[in-house]
């Protein structure tokens, strides 16, 4: 009699199952394409980002009027035309100086071609063998002098000629960024209802909730901090180019104030400009060097003891992911790329600390310096430190033992 043979199928344990690996590819494939998406639509998403961000910013102050019984479309009313006012009169401000320095751009011009001519005086034998290599013709293979090669130079738009083409543009999304704002604020809380609504647990609508808070009282803190402290960093500039006998100091201060909202490159920038504008206006290259060098010390105290003393040390960022993503930001969406470049981390570093599994990159994101270490963990890195040593010292007691006996046979 033929024994019947069963099949069964063979099941793993729930141990055994293959732990799914996430596809790199389709990862990569998907940040580029949404580099992309986000860079081609910068004239859409550039006023919207920013809507979103003074949103936030201007949420706390909506909440306070509502409690004393102001309409929310009073209140984005006053916020939409207080930053309008704001603009007009850091336009009306700056375009005195403007203005009559495009009027004096030529004197200007050959001021700097002058100081640029006497710094060049040290160089001028290597300009001079540049002259003659540049002038040399390069015989060809039958002798005959190489043919003259012709350059077609192509007429390049002037400064002025680029800001009246830029500025309607600019114009349209400052106009659409103040009317999204105006109906966002106007709104009240609903913008919180409907992103809290999309949750199903309570449990999520309660982390959704608080999260849009901490964002909210974390951006209010940061650029409200950073606002005062960039006016004061104005005041002082402004004062301190008054002093030296800067034309405009008024408009050095402004310069300063708007250019320190741009990490790193903003304090670079102001020290280049004052620079030249010293070396146009001065005598000498003393002079110019050391309004530069005023400038860039009070961007340095700025920069490493105020700010610091002042933000929450939650809200500083990591140093180098704060300079990589503003030089993200200004090749995607070029100057605003800049400016919102921190307070876009300051976001996404609240959302990481609420949403499950980007714990590890909020602490990469973080600027503070890690945790303590615990009792066991000290000890256990002591030890390994300790092993560590010991394993250098006796590999160093063992090359220097082959040393002596390598030299006692040569002897």
């Amino acid at each position: 009699m033929a024994r019947e043979v069963h099949n069964f199928p063979v099941f793993q344990r729930q141990d055994d199952k293959p732990r799914a690996t996430p596809n790199w590819a389709v990862f990569g494939i998907f940040l580029i394409l949404g580099f992309a998406a986000i860079a081609a639509a910068r004239d859409f998403l550039m006023p919207v980002t920013l809507a979103l961000l003074l949103f936030f910013v201007f949420t706390p102050l909506r909440r306070f009027a509502q409690r004393r019984g102001i309409p929310d479309g009073v209140t984005a009313a006053v916020v939409t035309l207080g930053i309008l006012a704001t603009v007009a009169v850091l336009a009306y401000a700056a375009s005195g100086p403007i203005n009559r320095a495009a009027e004096n751009l030529p004197t200007i011009s050959d001021r700097l071609e002058e100081k640029f001519q006497t710094i060049q005086e040290s160089f001028r034998k290597v300009q001079e063998a540049a002259e003659k290599i540049d002038g040399a013709t390069i015989p060809t293979g039958n002798g005959d002098p190489a043919v003259p090669t012709i350059t077609i130079e192509q007429k390049q738009e002037t400064t002025l000629e680029s800001v009246v083409k830029f500025t309607p543009a600019l114009v349209s999304q400052v106009v659409f960024m103040l009317f999204l704002l105006f109906f966002m604020i106007a709104s009240g809380d609903l913008l919180y209802l409907k992103i809290v609504q999309s949750f199903d647990t309570m449990r999520d609508k309660r982390s959704a909730y608080l999260a849009l808070r901490e964002i909210e009282d974390s951006l209010g803190n940061y650029l409200g901090a950073i606002t005062i402290i960039n006016a004061c960093l104005g005041v002082a500039v402004g004062l301190t180019m008054w002093a030296w006998g800067m034309p405009a100091p008024l408009l050095f201060g402004v310069g300063a104030f708007l250019l320190n909202f741009i990490p790193y490159l903003g304090s670079i920038t102001g020290v280049v400009l004052s620079t030249i504008v010293a070396l146009v206006v001065m005598p000498g290259l003393f002079g110019p060097i050391m309004v530069g060098l005023s400038y860039m010390a009070l961007t340095s105290l700025e920069g490493q003891l105020i700010t610091p003393y002042f933000v929450s040390r939650r809200l500083q960022m990591n140093a180098v992911v704060v300079f990589l993503a503003v030089a993200l930001w200004a090749w995607l969406w070029s100057v605003l790329g800049m400016v919102i470049a921190v307070p876009v981390l300051v976001v996404l570093r609240v959302l990481a600390e609420h949403i499950p599994g980007w714990q590890k990159f909020g602490n990469f994101l973080a600027g503070e310096d890690p945790p303590a270490l615990e009792d066991e963990d000290e000890e256990e890195a002591r030890d390994l430190v300790e092993a560590g040593s010991m394993a250098e010292d006796a590999d160093d007691a063992r090359t220097a033992t082959q040393s002596l006996d390598e030299s006692q046979s040569q002897t």
